[in-house]
């Protein structure tokens, strides 16, 4: 493969990937971040919920 191949496949993939970027942000809702659960509990009293480890066993 030349040089200019790899470059332009970089280029490439970084385009597709800004745009599935861009894609993803105007398509989906907005994210209320007061809603989530907490991803690290640390030292408030609740146990954490938002992690897979978080789940109950």
């Amino acid at each position: 493969m030349s040089m200019s191949t790899v470059t332009a496949r970089r280029w490439v993939f970084w385009a597709a990937l800004a745009g599935f970027v861009a894609w993803d942000f105007a398509a989906s809702a907005p994210v209320n971040l007061r809603l989530e659960p907490p991803f690290i509990a640390a030292g408030s009293g609740t146990p954490g919920s938002g992690g897979h480890c978080a789940m109950p066993k």
